[in-house]
């Protein structure tokens, strides 16, 4: 490993840019990218290089470096393999939460250990039916004679459920939906890996059920009945990371389109020297920057404590993962049938692209948040649904 990799704990606001992407930088050039293709095709990423990441001081980055830090970081490691990303992603929101709003005892057992990568999170939102809207969870969590809870429920589409140690679970309770910290090993937990998926393949997918799971009263999140806001905190971090790592992607897929351009000649002419396939570099350079730029700026307002935070990082996301989806369309078409096989990696990032744009608040989710915030900065007020269209629930994030 390379140990001059190591992510860096200096706040964001004293350090440049190009100093926090160093670190991870090298590590993904190193040991990352040139693994990825090998981890999608076996659906895994190996337990040593979970431990590697830890090495490096990924898993705590949430908590240990400002939240510009942690944003490159996600780029980076977006850029080498979304999935090792999408792992990131999970145990960033459940760290956050348990930092957050984590009791004193839970707290007290897990904290460390996640921050250090000696134990992995992941969110449990998702279920069959209801998709991630947190109106229509139907897991339930209700007293347990003697004190704590009994957990029942079906969640599906769990990154990284297959390997987590902790779970940070949303169910209704008699107060409305409450969010609780469930560890993989309590009795009456189940997990089943998903495979066959479309992209981020590696990420240890799972779905998971809860058969009248006994948890402590401790392992309840905040409040009773808090778990709308407790999604939407968790949530925003999830987005931040999911926009960070599209941008990765579009990196990645101008990298590729690029070497590709002037190596690949047709007719004894390099086909970079072509105005179409220049137009589609393009784009790819200046949605680059134009994503990235949206992702500094919503991890700056995130360390000045700014809510506007919060539309930032759904524009952010919104064009981030739009730009992956295209850069990726463009890197494979430049990449002709070879782009189109396990030979190249652009197919990887066109199938990793398609998730982005689902995941953590899907492009339309995003669209509906946007429009609402610029017309009530407006003075405008939400409009009314057109008659006969379907109405997005609030709080739904696909």
């Amino acid at each position: 490993m390379t140990p001059a990799a190591t992510f860096s704990a200096t706040p964001s606001s004293d350090v440049d840019e190009a100093a926090l992407r160093a670190g991870p930088r090298a590590f993904v050039d190193a040991e990352l990218a040139p693994r990825a293709d090998a981890f999608d095709e076996a659906a895994e990423i190996p337990e040593w290089f979970l431990t590697s990441l830890a090495e490096q001081g990924m898993w705590g980055a949430v908590r240990t470096g400002g939240m510009v830090a942690f944003g490159v970081l996600h780029e980076e490691v977006g850029r080498g393999c979304s999935s090792a990303r999408s792992l990131l992603t999970v145990h960033s929101m459940a760290l956050y939460a348990l930092d957050r709003w984590g009791s004193a005892a839970m707290r007290e057992r897990w904290l460390d250990p996640m921050t250090e990568g000696g134990r992995l999170g992941a969110f449990c939102l998702t279920e069959p039916g209801a998709g991630s809207d947190i109106t229509a969870v139907a897991a339930t969590a209700r007293p347990a004679p003697g004190g704590g809870w009994l957990l029942d429920g079906h969640k599906k589409w769990v990154t990284g459920g297959e390997r987590a140690d902790l779970l940070l679970v949303f169910a209704r309770t008699e107060r409305g939906v409450s969010a609780f910290l469930v560890p993989a090993d309590t009795p009456g937990l189940t997990r089943t890996p998903v495979r066959g998926l479309l992209g981020t393949r590696a990420a240890l997918t799972a779905e998971i059920r809860f058969d009248g799971c006994r948890l402590p009263a401790e392992a309840l999140l905040g409040a009773e009945g808090m778990g709308t806001a407790i999604a939407a905190g968790v949530l925003d971090i999830g987005r931040y990371s999911v926009a960070s790592g599209s941008v990765g992607i579009v990196q990645a897929c101008l990298d590729a389109s690029v070497h590709h351009a002037t190596t690949r000649r047709q007719g004894g002419v390099l086909i970079g020297r072509h105005q179409l396939i220049q137009k589609m570099i393009t784009e790819m350079a200046v949605n680059l920057r134009a994503a990235r730029a949206l992702c500094l700026r919503a991890g700056r307002l995130k360390e000045a404590g700014d809510p506007a935070t919060i539309v930032e990082t759904c524009a952010a996301k919104y064009l981030a993962s739009v730009s992956a989806m295209r850069a990726a369309t463009d890197a494979v078409q430049i990449h002709g049938a070879s782009g189109c096989s396990a030979e190249r990696s652009v197919a990887r990032y066109f199938r990793d692209a398609k998730i982005m744009e689902i995941i953590e608040g899907s492009s339309q989710i995003q669209e509906v948040l946007i429009a609402q915030h610029a017309l009530t900065a407006a003075g405008g007020a939400r409009p009314a649904a057109r008659a006969g269209a379907p109405a997005a629930p609030e709080g739904s994030t696909a």
